[in-house]
């Protein structure tokens, strides 16, 4: 999680989110034939008896119900499956290497090293991917025996495993998502309408990392991702950046709040709008609601001029709100349920909700 610089014990608070995570995986060496002849008493042909070398162990990723962030994958970095076992005499094949296996969140994307190139994304709870093969067992001399060759002596020796270092990096499957501009309004509202906690104050300041909440609309249930807020900038970097957009990409409908106390709502709603559209992500196609917050904290005709200015700037008719005292919020919500439609975008999402979010 990137951090203002100046503050030099940023390194010391917890990690209670992580989204990204660098990992070296290698899978199981093929164990090596073995060369052998049977030497039992009575017996006047033994011939060879080397058995083959066992089959190195898989790396494979797999989808684990209950898990909503990478942060198993701060603390370990390298993962290495067993090696296939030699083969012995006797014809005794050598045993396979375990396979090693990876749980991720549901929405966990696989990029190779250049973070770049995508190898896998995984949508369901319970998908697995098989990310690197362990090495071939190699032949014994048993293997070889043939009318024309009795007695072989040689052997083959196992595979090497697979070793790669790659990226994974954790996208939020939510329904839909809150974007603005820091102190919006964005965790109150959140925290309104579902059984979420985020942190919230009477200062201004941002949330730090991506909260999920499970709200109930005229008996409707979807999953509503709140992502930290964005600048002017953010794009290039500035403040936490636009690293969390991530988090909305999945999402079908936007709910774009914007604050009726900051200076003029028209700008406040394009700044937002031009980091969306440098993030890129196709996030400037998705469906947008718009909505004017804290409309309880200004004067009537303030409102009327803030109101005005972001329906220009959003060409929409922007609905009014306020987060604290519960005004218009069923109208946002029936508007985010309309856009939704009946099926959420994972089954699994309301459960990644429920639990205790982002716990270290």
């Amino acid at each position: 999680m990137r951090v203002a610089a100046g503050d030099r014990l940023a390194y010391l608070w917890p990690m209670k989110f992580l989204d990204e995570a660098k990992v070296y995986i290698r899978s199981g060496d093929g164990g090596n034939g073995c060369v052998a002849f049977r030497r039992e008493k009575f017996i006047e042909f033994g011939g060879p008896s080397g058995g083959n070398g066992g089959r190195g162990g898989n790396v494979i990723i797999e989808v684990a119900d209950g898990l909503n962030t990478l942060i198993d994958y701060r603390y370990q970095q390298h993962f290495k499956a067993q090696k296939g076992e030699n083969g012995s005499g006797s014809d005794r094949h050598g045993a396979n290497g375990k396979n090693i296996v990876l749980k991720v969140p549901v929405g966990t994307q696989i990029f190779d090293e250049d973070r770049e190139t995508l190898i896998h994304d995984f949508t369901k709870v319970g998908e697995k991917f098989v990310l690197a093969e362990g090495g071939n067992g190699g032949f014994g001399n048993a293997h070889f025996k043939s009318s024309t060759n009795r007695a072989p002596r040689n052997a083959n020796p196992g595979q090497p495993g697979e070793e790669r270092w790659i990226w994974l990096r954790l996208k939020l499957i939510a329904d839909a998502g809150l974007v603005g501009l820091p102190n919006a309004g964005k965790s109150t509202f959140l925290s309104k309408v579902s059984a979420a906690k985020p942190k919230i104050a009477d200062y201004p300041f941002t949330t730090l990392h991506p909260q999920l909440g499970v709200v109930n609309a005229d008996g409707r249930e979807f999953v509503l991702a709140d992502i930290p807020g964005l600048i002017e900038g953010a794009h290039e970097g500035a403040g936490l950046g636009d690293r969390f957009l991530g988090h909305v990409e999945r999402c079908r409908v936007l709910l774009h709040l914007v604050d009726a106390t900051c200076e003029h709502a028209g700008k406040a709603y394009k700044t937002v709008r031009k980091e969306l559209d440098a993030y890129g992500g196709q996030l400037t196609d998705k469906i947008e609601i718009v909505a004017l917050n804290k409309i309880d904290a200004v004067e009537p005709d303030e409102l009327k001029k803030q109101k005005d200015r972001l329906k220009r700037a959003a060409r929409k008719t922007p609905l009014l709100l306020s987060g604290a005292t519960g005004q218009g919020v069923k109208e946002a919500l029936r508007a985010l349920a309309e856009v939704i439609g009946e099926a959420p975008v994972s089954s699994k999402a309301k459960s990644a909700a429920e639990a205790e979010p982002w716990s270290a």
